[in-house]
């Protein structure tokens, strides 16, 4: 006999096995609670897709979660917590009185549990971190106390009389945990798994070490283990297995846009414009993100622009229909089920646009991304691998090479200066900095750190630092250009801060720029490790004073919110194009101007809005700072105003 149902309700999951949050890790679910279980089914009930169950006694916490104001990437905007064993299960509701009924529903149902939290995480667990108290552990204690009775949304009920949780030691023992290696099963209930993850190679890659698997482009993997960020476990077809870099394969699914060739993300409106003017054909595309999450944009090329009389870009927003499932559509006359398939109709129909999307133009063709090192777990390179080339510059540690390691990998090579730094501290940091990786920061893949002087070998950049890049190419900037350079720079902060990590001194000399002229932030951490007072006292000549906050200047105290008034200084740096900021003041002046209020002048080629994001930058007080996501937010917004389809 079937248990009662007490609620039924189509709501939207999250993948507990992806690391990365992107739109394509949330689900539509059915979701079923009975007296005993909270299900989970693809499709209809009756027709038994059960995806995952949760048994209602090994829950220990139900809760909304607390967004902040950030991003969610689907169309349920009201998250709630389901927290049992190890893992936490978010799930999205479609309103404030649907995700009010599960969260009391669930209470009533668990509220005799012996398992329950004392303390909770309010926020979101998101690469890497707790948004809301930072900790980087996972099953890091709660930083919020939990109340067991009332939904936190709504002001909390009274302790029902005799609930109190006197008796906890006559409760039922807590089951035990799961074993190691349940982290594979998504639902973490039962013997029903999640469907294999099958992923397409966006490039191709060679194994360097026999741990390793080869990537054909292309090609289609089984993923077996995601238990390290950055290197999955994977098998071939031919039943090889092997580690493979992340971030150089893509799900295969209906909904996921990377494994077509004309879908480009890491692509904003500037850098969209600059890859089809040129490419210079009539008909040349690009899909990409739109400045708000989950939603995209078509930018189309045409050299016969009506009443423009030479070529122009326009950029079509892809709509959706209010209906379940959504609807996608350019011109309202034509919709379908699917951006591929909106895709498809219009490269036989302009249907409204300015031209058919005749030429997809991406970016993936042109390099493939850095890898978290050369290979999983491999941090320390033998220097008998590494062939010395030019020197290319000079650093805060010693002199800088190009260089290839295995004659293959163009790298740069930083010999450290005896004396330089504290050479074992930041050995055993370089192990954690490795796995810091994104597009938008100078990659680490390893230490020569057996003989002396000891190597750091990073991703080569081929333009140099963004204060020279800014300095030679004066005059040439588009204040769009710009704005795409402070956004570059906005993202790897971004990573760096949802990591928990600072950088301690962000300025443009310590970003670099590639011959993609995509900029990326270098030297991450790096001060905590110099050994020169000039550098590391605040009274010294080196000190980075004109880009710290007085907190920095006065107490050395560094945090995220350090790095955004440094940050706000490097925006003036690019929009003044590498003039020197307070040039006319020394260091000791400097402190005594900030710390009386006084600010940097506007340059010349910010607006008015963007010089109000440098200033939000410079409040004295560091919780009136933005966080760098919000940042991102702001400087997407100025780049992208989406143009409407033409009739």
């Amino acid at each position: 006999m079937s248990e009662e149902v007490l609620l039924e309700e189509r709501l939207i999951k999250r993948s507990q096995q992806k690391k990365r949050t992107s739109p394509q890790n949330y689900k539509e679910r059915l979701f079923v609670l009975t007296r005993s279980r909270l299900t989970y089914y693809d499709g209809k009930a009756e027709k038994k897709f059960r995806r995952g169950w949760i048994e209602l006694s090994r829950i220990r916490c139900v809760e909304i979660v607390k967004n902040g104001g950030g991003i969610i990437p689907c169309q349920n905007k009201y998250p709630f917590q389901v927290v049992y064993d190890a893992y936490t299960l978010y799930v999205f509701a479609p309103s404030h009185d649907s995700r009010s009924l599960w969260v009391q529903s669930l209470k009533e149902e668990i509220k005799d549990n012996s398992v329950i939290l004392a303390k909770f995480h309010p926020q979101f667990w998101q690469e890497g971190a707790w948004l809301c108290c930072r900790q980087a552990e996972k099953q890091a204690l709660g930083c919020e106390e939990y109340n067991l009775f009332g939904d936190i949304s709504r002001k909390p009920l009274p302790p029902i009389p005799g609930e109190e949780r006197k008796n906890e030691k006559q409760r039922r023992p807590a089951p035990p945990l799961p074993q190691a290696g349940t982290d594979d099963d998504e639902d973490g209930g039962g013997d029903e798994e999640e469907e294999e993850m099958v992923v397409v190679a966006l490039y191709s890659f060679t194994a360097t070490e026999p741990h390793d698997l080869s990537l054909v482009k292309g090609g289609e993997y089984v993923i077996l283990d995601q238990s390290d960020v950055n290197w999955f476990k994977a098998q071939n077809q031919y039943g090889e297995e092997g580690y493979i870099p992340s971030n150089y394969v893509t799900e295969k699914e209906s909904g996921n846009l990377e494994q077509f060739v004309w879908y480009n993300k890491q692509v904003n409106r500037n850098k969209a414009e600059e890859l089809l003017r040129k490419e210079d054909k009539e008909g040349a595309f690009i899909v990409r993100d739109s400045s708000a999450a989950g939603t995209y944009t078509v930018s189309l090329y045409t050299k016969c622009a009506a009443g423009e009389g030479h070529s122009a870009i326009k950029h079509y927003h892809i709509k959706e229909t209010q209906s379940s499932p959504p609807l996608f559509y350019l011109a309202e006359k034509h919709v379908f089920s699917s951006v591929p398939d909106l895709i498809d109709y219009h490269k036989h129909n302009a249907a409204g646009l300015v031209a058919r999307l005749r030429y997809p133009v991406s970016k993936q063709d042109k390099s493939a991304p850095s890898t978290a090192g050369f290979s999983y777990d491999k941090w320390e390179i033998n220097p008998t691998e590494l062939t010395f080339m030019k020197e290319v510059g000079s650093g805060q540690f010693g002199l800088v090479r190009l260089g290839k390691w295995r004659a293959q990998h163009k790298v740069a090579i930083k010999a450290i200066r005896e004396g330089a730094m504290y050479e074992e501290d930041f050995i055993e940091e370089a192990k954690v900095m490795m796995k810091l990786s994104h597009p938008k920061l100078v990659q680490l893949y390893g230490v020569c750190s057996h003989q002396r002087p000891i190597y750091i070998v990073t991703e080569f950049m081929e333009l140099g630092c963004l204060l020279n890049f800014l300095r030679q190419r004066r005059g040439s900037f588009s204040v769009g250009s710009l704005l795409s350079i402070c956004l570059d720079v906005c993202e790897g902060m971004e990573h760096l801060e949802a990591n928990g990590f600072i950088h301690r001194d962000l300025a443009a000399r310590n970003c670099l720029v590639n011959d993609s002229l995509v900029v990326k932030v270098s030297d991450f951490g790096m001060a905590r490790y110099v050994l020169d007072d000039q550098y590391t006292s605040s009274s010294g000549a080196k000190f980075p004073v004109k880009w710290s906050p007085p907190e920095v200047f006065n107490f050395c105290r560094y945090s995220s919110k350090s790095d955004v008034w440094s940050y706000g200084v490097l925006m003036w740096e690019v929009f003044s194009e590498g003039r020197m900021p307070f040039e006319q003041n020394m260091n000791h002046e400097v402190v005594t101007m900030v710390t009386s209020g006084h600010r940097l002048y506007r340059p010349k080629l910010a607006s008015p809005a963007i010089y109000d994001i440098m200033q939000l930058c410079w409040h004295e007080r560091q919780d009136e700072r933005p966080a760098f996501s919000q940042l991102c937010m702001m400087i997407s917004d100025s780049l992208e105003v989406d143009a409407p389809p033409s009739n």
